[in-house]
């Protein structure tokens, strides 16, 4: 495995599972992350927010291994770590569910919470086991929705589809979910469901990640929000010390006139 971590003294309560710092991504003359830090923590979530183009793909496909960073810190539980490729990202518990969920209709939703990872025994898939383990996944996020996990996910709802999709990244004892736009495309009482599911990964212990343009979302469920503009992180806040209002300006012009301080530790 190629990732790689340096000794260091063990980790404080307060120490946040996911450190970057100073993190530079350039794709020829474009200069996309510019010095971007973030601090992603246990047991909350962590709401990235920013315009079209101010960045949130390329740094979270660069904390995925998908991209490599240019230049910067990358910390993983206070350590130094090297993530090359996406096996690595997994390594560290980390999973993404993107915004195209990568659900194959023509599946169960055992097969697809194992897809690519599937069970074996005696060279046979051992559909007895990924079954237990699916149920025992989606019962401990309290869903509620699913009436069997052999249910084709054809014809499931965008809500319980999203549900499928977070529950599979769960399955891995992930440590960090980063979610891409769960909500887009959802309708109210489906959107609550998802919401209320975000909410129970962080409940639960886990970091999530959130990629919303949509500033209701992100004010009912985020613990703190960081905000990229142009590249730059320009504010990480708790949720609590800004109104929707400043949030946007931050968002659409990387300042706040109001008093809204910068990124924090």
């Amino acid at each position: 495995m190629s990732v790689t971590q340096t000794e260091r003294p063990p980790v404080g309560a307060d120490t946040p599972i996911l450190t970057l710092r100073g993190i530079e991504k350039s794709f020829g003359a474009v200069h996309v992350l510019r010095g971007v830090d973030l601090d992603v923590r246990a047991g909350q979530v962590t709401a990235l927010v920013g315009d079209n183009g101010a960045g949130k793909s390329t740094l979270i496909k660069g904390v995925a291994g998908i991209y490599g960073f240019d230049a910067g810190e990358y910390l993983f539980e206070g350590k130094p770590v090297a993530v090359h490729n996406p096996r690595d990202a997994n390594a560290l518990g980390i999973e993404v569910v993107y915004q195209d969920l990568a659900l194959c209709d023509n599946l169960d939703v055992v097969h697809n919470m194992f897809l690519g990872r599937e069970l074996t025994a005696s060279g046979l898939l051992n559909e007895a086991t990924m079954e237990t383990r699916a149920r025992e996944t989606l019962d401990g996020l309290s869903v509620r929705t699913l009436q069997s996990v052999r249910t084709p996910v054809a014809s499931l709802s965008g809500g319980q589809r999203q549900t499928v999709a977070i529950a599979r990244a769960v399955l891995w004892n992930s440590k960090i979910v980063i979610l891409d736009e769960p909500t887009a495309a959802l309708g109210v009482a489906q959107t609550e469901q998802v919401l209320a599911l975000v909410r129970r990964l962080a409940d639960k212990g886990l970091a999530v990640v959130l990629i919303s343009h949509n500033m209701n979302d992100v004010m009912q469920v985020a613990d703190d929000i960081a905000v990229l503009y142009l590249g730059a992180m320009v504010a990480q806040v708790k949720t609590a010390d800004v109104t929707h209002s400043q949030v946007v300006e931050l968002i659409t012009t990387g300042r706040a006139t109001n008093g809204t301080k910068g990124a924090d530790a």
